[in-house]
């Protein structure tokens, strides 16, 4: 069994958890688990996020406004998130970013609340979580503008795109996508990212990795995925999860669990 593991992005305030959701985060430092980031999309889950990483002490908080959320936060709803930041357990804003997938919400909404976030979080000095759905040239934009420090989750860009995240100082996240049959640009990024660069995550309950791809996502089940990143790159599953838990750690300002 692969110990250490630090699941960087997870939703575990989903609706998908309702059954069961006491039961699958109490039994998560059983099967390798020290550390998730449950990210919010919205005030309402920022606010269950903090009170889920107030109830397990392996569990933080990242609290932001979603691209897919933002079209119905009020100014209001940043109002009520800045006190929230002065939590312990808060580590990052987040999730933020831009989405054109879906065409929820108008761009220059998603851009502005993007701004708003990326300038708070440089306020705060902390880092970001950031959504970057078929909108790179937008998020890079800003990106280059405002040089925050943070990780690119669900990396979907190119092996080339990956090279100006580096550039910028900003960490890669991958998951269950890079073990699915279709991933070449996921396995071209996870072979030539820096050891330093590289964070694992889930998005749990989303994204589950091959052979549980379709079904309910979970932190324990990060293993396939250094697995498969340790196929790609040539080197042992458990010292992946070692190196990305001393990456996150340091990102997130964390104390070495090791």
């Amino acid at each position: 069994m692969l110990t250490g593991i630090f699941d960087t992005h997870a939703h575990y305030d989903d609706a998908k958890f309702d059954d069961d959701r006491d039961a699958v985060l109490a039994a998560l430092p059983g099967r390798g688990v020290v550390r998730v980031i449950n990210c919010g999309v919205s005030l309402a889950t920022s606010k269950t996020s903090l009170a889920l990483a107030h109830r397990y002490d392996y569990i933080y908080a990242a609290i932001g406004i979603h691209p897919e959320d933002c079209g119905d936060a009020k100014d209001s709803d940043y109002d009520a998130l800045l006190p929230l930041y002065n939590d312990p357990k808060v580590v990052a804003v987040g999730e933020i970013g831009l989405d054109y997938y879906w065409d929820s919400v108008p761009k220059d909404v998603q851009l502005a609340a993007f701004k708003r976030q990326l300038i708070l979080a440089n306020d705060l000095h902390l880092p970001v979580i950031i959504h970057d759905r078929e909108a790179h040239a937008d998020t890079f934009a800003l990106l280059h503008k405002h040089r925050p420090q943070g990780v690119l989750h669900c990396f979907s860009g190119s092996a080339e795109l990956a090279k100006e995240a580096l550039s910028l100082g900003l960490y890669i996240g991958l998951g269950g996508a890079a073990t699915f049959k279709n991933a070449r640009k996921a396995v071209e990024v996870a072979a030539m990212l820096p050891a330093d660069r590289l964070l694992l995550e889930t998005d749990a309950p989303y994204m589950a990795p091959v052979p549980h791809r379709g079904k309910r996502n979970d932190s324990s089940l990060i293993v396939h995925v250094a697995e498969r990143l340790g196929e790609i790159r040539g080197e042992d599953p458990q010292q992946i999860v070692d190196r990305c838990r001393e990456n996150a750690e340091r990102l997130f300002q964390l104390k070495s669990e090791s």
